[in-house]
């Protein structure tokens, strides 16, 4: 064997046995040191005859323990056993095998070292080649051959490591002049890295399928113009397509109809300007329903040019529903909040409201903005029980309802609420046939042919489990009240209950408070020759009219005239019965001793042993001779007096007024005259004080309104009165009773 390896000897012999010329020999030596690729002759014995450096090096043995050894006899016993499976398989058939991937693990120095007696051939040598066997010389018997047609396994292992060589290995048959097969060629390539590279490929190409796969997305590709280039079987399964069907229409085809000419529109825009293609939209399924996805699709770029768009679905039906369940959550909570609000709204405001009409008001307004009702209506029962009677809200001409509803409705009609009212539950007709079905066709019929109503809302208002009324709502058009709005207005009808009994004690009490006060106050004032006299009383809550503030006029014996202003503090029945017997305590003083003095005397003798001591009452009294006009006059704790005279100039009196009935003090009086022309005004607190303007403000705008009033209302009491209370009252909240008395002295004619 030579071990020359400078230059190729040129007297070596081919594998036939033909000697080859210096170029073939060069050839040869050449491939065998230094191509890349490992190369090797294997005799029909499956011996080793020649091998190139490379390929040793590529099953990590020397060549020279190659060299006319077996595959079984050198390599290992998995690499060996793929040697020589093939080369079997090759000199069976007489056919090549080409790329057979065998994995070599490299073996260890040590193991070098001690596989073999040999010294390792220096590098780059080259193995003698020998002669090929005669054909009738004896070999070495085979083992059984694995049936034709069968390829015998590989010996590799997926994911070589770092110690392991992956040999892309083609197997040739060999032949001589005469067409004798002489051996096997065996052509060797390292493909590890190669391999390795594909092996990360695919198993990113792994994880994506299955990142896909459990994310639920749909992946598809498009051509760079937009149309289909390949099949998405994922997309075709969730929708039916055939593959005809997604070829000819893609995945714009089953889009929804209602979405498709929006989303075609996107679509094209992004392709032609090669941007990203975000949205949403529904999808039609194989079942026919629909779902909801989001897509995302890029443009994939090669150089500067798109050469495909890759898209991804992802199925958001269930976020969507959950979305759709949140925002319905929400609305409903909102109302919920909204309705609660409504209620403590009206609560609040019914707390405000003292008469039955006010109560109406309220529950009209908050249950038609709660339910958005067209028409509203009360009706409280008679005192025989027998029948409805309509109440209607203030500035409501229609009763609060449509046309239909009577003024009085009996109790045994078939009635929206004498229904609810009968049975002592709410009565719902979500559409006309529910009424008809419930109150009979020939009631309901009749009923229908008066009114643009088609839904209605009967409610009992109960007290201490009695009905006292009801309350109805009603809709221009069919509406079906859910269960939380019949909470609603079962809790509204509840507060409307217990306000309209309320509101139903307190007109009681009123109308005793108003006969007592129309019994204190006088009817008429007295007409005389030389003075004229007008009053006004105006109360400080709407609707109430009883207070503590009176007035009084009346003819002493010797034909004077004792006039009074008083103000009782408090409001009602006990204000009004504070303010009798003040009345009817100076009426008697005053017939025993008119002087003023006298009579405010007796008065705080009579407070100091009847009244509490928080009682806070105050007079002006002054006794006039109508004739000469001159008079007296005293007062506890009460406004100065407004002077006005026959010019139009006003002043109030000068005189400090004294203290309230009693509070301990020595009572005075004082002499005046009301000259021809001249007005006196008495007048109560409530005409110059209120939350916004204090008394001495109020008294300054008096004077001022006063000297204002035109001549032709100067001279006439009744229009002065309703001139200084208009003008002191604009624009300022009542709060307190208001009293005006005006007495007016007209010049002497002819």
């Amino acid at each position: 064997m030579s071990t020359d390896t400078s230059v190729p000897h040129p007297r070596l012999s081919g594998p036939e046995g033909q000697p080859m010329d210096a170029s073939d020999s060069a050839l040869y030596a050449t491939l065998m040191r230094e191509a890349p690729a490992g190369f090797a002759f294997f005799d029909t014995d499956l011996r080793c005859r020649r091998a190139s450096d490379a390929l040793a090096g590529m099953l990590g043995v020397p060549v020279s323990r190659l060299h006319d050894k077996t595959p079984a006899e050198v390599l290992p016993d998995e690499v060996a056993g793929a040697f020589e499976r093939a080369l079997r398989r090759v000199l069976a058939d007489d056919r090549p095998l080409s790329e057979q991937d065998i994995t070599v693990r490299l073996a260890r120095q040590e193991d070098d070292a001690n596989g073999s007696d040999d010294p390792p051939p220096a590098a780059g040598a080259v193995t003698a080649p020998q002669a090929a066997p005669d054909a009738g010389a004896s070999s070495v018997p085979a083992p059984a051959m694995p049936p034709a047609g069968t390829i015998p396994p590989a010996a590799a292992v997926p994911g070589p490591g770092a110690d392991e060589r992956i040999l892309a290995c083609s197997w040739l048959p060999s032949h001589g002049a005469d067409g004798k097969q002489l051996g096997v060629v065996l052509t060797a390539l390292d493909v590890t890295e190669r391999r390795r590279a594909e092996e990360v490929i695919r198993r990113k190409e792994q994880r994506y399928r299955s990142l896909v796969e459990a994310s639920s997305q749909v992946v598809w590709v498009a051509a760079p113009e937009g149309g289909v280039i390949d099949d998405a079987p994922e997309w075709r399964a969730i929708t039916g397509q055939t593959p005809e069907d997604y070829a000819l229409g893609g995945w714009l085809a089953a889009v929804h109809p209602e979405d498709r000419a929006r989303i075609e529109a996107h679509w094209r825009e992004c392709v032609d300007d090669n941007r990203v293609f975000e949205t949403a939209y529904r999808i039609r399924t194989k079942t026919g329903t629909y779902r909801h996805f989001d897509v995302r699709a890029v443009p994939i770029w090669r150089g500067d040019r798109v050469i495909e768009w890759v898209g991804a679905n992802t199925d958001v039906t269930g976020q969507r529903e959950a979305e759709e369940m949140r925002g319905r959550l929400t609305e409903q909570l909102s109302a919920a909040a909204l309705r609660t609000a409504r209620l403590q709204q009206a609560t609040s405001m019914l707390a405000e409201a003292l008469t039955v009409s006010q109560v109406v008001q309220v529950i009209t307004e908050v249950g038609r903005s709660a339910i958005g009702a067209d028409y509203s209506a009360v009706a409280l029962l008679d005192d025989d029980k027998l029948r409805l009677s309509v109440v209607s809200p203030p500035g409501d001409g229609r009763g609060g309802e449509g046309r239909a509803v009577r003024e009085e409705i009996k109790v045994s009609d078939q009635t929206v609420m004498s229904v609810a009212v009968r049975e002592s539950r709410p009565f719902l007709a979500e559409h006309p046939d529910s009424l008809r079905l419930q109150l009979g066709r020939d009631e309901a019929g009749l009923f229908l042919q008066h009114t643009e109503e088609r839904a209605w809302v009967g409610l009992p208002l109960l007290a201490a489990g009695a009905p006292i009324g009801a309350l109805r709502f009603s809709f221009t058009r069919p509406r079906e009240i859910t269960e939380e709005e019949r909470v609603f207005l079962e809790a509204l009808a509840g507060q409307c209950a217990l306000a309209v009994e309320r509101a139903l004690l307190f007109e009681r009490e009123h109308r005793t408070a108003e006969e007592l006060q129309r019994s204190l106050l006088p009817s008429d004032l007295p007409r005389l020759p030389g003075m004229q006299l007008a009053a006004r009383y105006d109360p400080a809550t709407r609707h109430v009219q009883v207070g503590g503030d009176w007035y009084d006029v009346f003819r002493l014996p010797d034909d004077r005239l004792a006039v009074a202003v008083g103000d009782v503090m408090g409001k009602g029945v006990l204000a009004a019965a504070g303010m009798g017997r003040v009345r009817n305590a100076l009426r008697a003083l005053a017939l025993n001793d008119p002087r003023p003095a006298a009579v405010l005397a007796g008065l705080d003798r009579l407070f100091s042993a009847t009244e509490d001591e928080e009682q806070f009452t105050t007079v002006a009294y002054a006794v006039i001779d109508p004739e000469t006009g001159r008079g007296a006059f005293s007062n506890a704790g009460h406004p100065p007096l407004l002077l006005i005279s026959g010019d139009g100039a006003a002043a109030l009196s000068s005189r400090e007024p004294g203290t309230p009935l009693g509070w301990p003090s020595q009572r005075q009086q004082a002499s005046f005259s009301i000259e021809t022309g001249n007005t006196v005004v008495f007048y109560s607190d409530g005409l110059v004080e209120n939350r916004r303007r204090g008394v001495d403000a109020g008294l300054d705008e008096l004077v001022a309104a006063a000297s204002d009033a035109p001549p032709e209302v100067v001279g006439d009491p009744e229009r002065l009165v309703d001139f200084l209370v208009d003008r002191m009252l604009a624009g300022y909240e009542q709060v307190d009773d208001v009293t005006v008395l005006a007495l007016h002295v007209p010049p002497k004619t002819g």
